[in-house]
C-alpha cells in the first residue's frame, strides 16, 4: 500500500524540498502539487529540477484539491497554513511547516506574529528529549504535526540534552546562527540578490526580535523543567543552504567536560539523524547538505563556565522538509528514514 500526497506551496524552496526528498520515498505517491499563484502551470516548467513530477499541473490551493489524500504537506507562508487546516478531515495527516502551529503560548504567538493563535499541535522534532522521553513518541499515529523552525531544529537539538540531564543554567543563555539565504523563502527581495549578499554577511532580528526566539525558549524551557530565557541573534551567510550555529550556555557548579559529552552522547548515539562528531572534528556546512543529518561538536570552555556547542543542519532539509518526511514517517508507523537516505554533498 502507497500513502496518497499533496504538497500545498510546492513551487517554493520548502514545498520544493518536499518533492525532493519524497522522490525516492518508496511508501508514497504525490498526486497533487498545489500553489496559489503558480496554479495552472507544468511543475517540471518551474522546477525543472523535480524531474519525477514534471507533468504534474500545479493546482490551486483549495481545500478541495488538497482533501481526500492520506497526507497534506503545507509548505505555505506563516499565518496561512491555520484556516486551510482547519477545514481538512480529521484522518488526514497534515503537516504543517510553517509556523501556525508551533507555540504552545498564544501570548507569545500573538506578541511575535501579531495574529490570533491557532492552537498547538505536536512539535516536529523526534530527537527532542521530554519528560516523557524523546518527543518522536508523541508523533506516532498523530494526525497533525507542525515541523519546527529551521533556526529551532540546529538550536534545540544543540542544547537540548544539557537541559535534559540538569547540567545547565537557565540564564544567560547565547545563541547566534548563521544561515543560507533560502531560509528566508523564495520570493525576491533586494538584500537577498546575488549581488548584494555574496561576499558578505549580516545580522538582523537583533536585540530579541526574530521570531523563532519563543519556540527556541519553550521548547528549551519543558525540557529543563524551568524557565529559560535566550538571547538570539540571527545572521545571513552568503550560502544558498545551511546553517552553523553556536549556542553556549553557563554549567551549573561542579559540572566538567566529562559530564556534558556523557550526556550529548547519551542523547544522540543511537539516533540515526543526530550525531555528536568525535571529539576534535567540528560541523561544516557542506557535510550535512541535501540531507537530513545534523551534526554537532562541544567544547568547555572552563575559564568563562561555559559549554559551547555549535550545530550544523541543512535548513530546507533537517531544517524543514526532512524533518517533516521524518515525522510523517513517524505518524504512519512506517520506517524513520524511509526517503532520508541522502548523504551530504561536498563539494
Amino acid at each position: 500500500m502507497s500513502f496518497s500526497v499533496v504538497v500545498s506551496g510546492a513551487t517554493g524552496y520548502a514545498g520544493g524540498e518536499v518533492l525532493r526528498l519524497l522522490a525516492t520515498h518508496p511508501e508514497v505517491e504525490v498526486k497533487t502539487v498545489a500553489a496559489h499563484s503558480s496554479a495552472g502551470q507544468r511543475l517540471g516548467d518551474l522546477a525543472p529540477h523535480l524531474r519525477k513530477y514534471a507533468n504534474l499541473t500545479v493546482q490551486d490551493t483549495t481545500v478541495e484539491n488538497l482533501a481526500g489524500h492520506d497526507v497534506v504537506f503545507l509548505a505555505l507562508p506563516h499565518g496561512a497554513s491555520a484556516e486551510v487546516a482547519a477545514q481538512l478531515p480529521e484522518g488526514t495527516l497534515v503537516i504543517d511547516a510553517g509556523a501556525d502551529h508551533r507555540l504552545e503560548s498564544a501570548s507569545a504567538w500573538e506578541k511575535f506574529y501579531q495574529s490570533e493563535h491557532a492552537g498547538f499541535w505536536p512539535y516536529g522534532l523526534p530527537e527532542l528529549l521530554t519528560s516523557e522521553g524523546k518527543q518522536r513518541e508523541a508523533l506516532r499515529g498523530a494526525s497533525r504535526i507542525a515541523v519546527p523552525g529551521c533556526y529551532p531544529t540546529a538550536s534545540i537539538l544543540a542544547l537540548n540534552p544539557g537541559f535534559a540531564a540538569g547540567l545547565l543554567q537557565p540564564r544567560d543563555v547565547v545563541i547566534i546562527a548563521a544561515s543560507g539565504t533560502s531560509g528566508a523563502g523564495k520570493s525576491l527581495k533586494p538584500h537577498l540578490l546575488g549581488s548584494e549578499i555574496m561576499g558578505g554577511m549580516l545580522p538582523y532580528g537583533v536585540g530579541g526580535g526574530h521570531r523563532h526566539t519563543p519556540e527556541i525558549e519553550e521548547k528549551l524551557s519543558a525540557t529543563a523543567g524551568e524557565p529559560v530565557q535566550i538571547s538570539f541573534t540571527p545572521t545571513l551567510a552568503p550560502m544558498p543552504r545551511g546553517i552553523l550555529a553556536t549556542a553556549t550556555a553557563k554549567v551549573k557548579d561542579g559540572v566538567g567536560e566529562a559530564d556534558l559529552r556523557a550526556a550529548w552522547e547519551s542523547a544522540y548515539t543511537d539516533e540515526p539523524f543526530v550525531h555528536l562528531l568525535p571529539e576534535g572534528q567540528w560541523p561544516h556546512t557542506k557535510s550535512v547538505q541535501g540531507s537530513n543529518h545534523a551534526v554537532m561538536q562541544l567544547a568547555f570552555d572552563e575559564h568563562a563556565g561555559r559549554v559551547i556547542v555549535t550545530s550544523a543542519i541543512d535548513n530546507l532539509a533537517k531544517g524543514t522538509a526532512g524533518g517533516a518526511i521524518q515525522s510523517m514517517n513517524i505518524a504512519l508507523g512506517l520506517e524513520e528514514n524511509l526517503g532520508l537516505a541522502q548523504e551530504g554533498l561536498v563539494p
